[in-house]
């Protein structure tokens, strides 16, 4: 079984940064390929949204509330996927979420594969 577990949120006053990780545990030696890694976020009494996305070929999709403050990257090797986060705003509170896409652990194939979240908070 292959999860995610994602780390690095916490409080953090407006203006600030932080930079959240995500990597694949289980049986991740087995992990052949990802297609797609990303950030998706749900704020209090809100739907999830997707943050970020990032495909293993480099192309990457942003929402237009982060543009030019959040940037993703990933590392194949280690089946990770990061997301750095300047200039936060109070508005971009909330539990942040790894997701992987199309993930092949042979005899595997998963479609989507959840992390459990991961809290940031930013004070205003």
């Amino acid at each position: 079984q292959v999860r995610l577990v994602e780390s690095g949120g916490g409080l953090v006053q407006a203006g600030g940064s932080l930079r959240l990780s995500c990597a694949a545990s289980g049986n991740r030696r087995n992990i052949v390929s990802i297609n797609t890694m990303g950030w998706y976020r749900q704020a209090p009494g809100k739907q999830l949204e997707l943050v970020a996305t990032l495909t293993d070929n480099g192309t990457t999709t942003y929402a237009d509330s982060v543009k030019g403050r959040l940037t993703i990257s990933r590392d194949n090797a280690k089946n990770a996927v990061y997301l750095e986060m300047n200039s936060l705003r109070p508005e971009d509170t909330a539990v942040y979420h790894c997701n992987a896409a199309d993930l092949f652990a042979p005899p595997h194939r998963y479609l989507e594969v959840w992390g459990q979240g991961t809290l940031v908070t930013v004070s205003s």
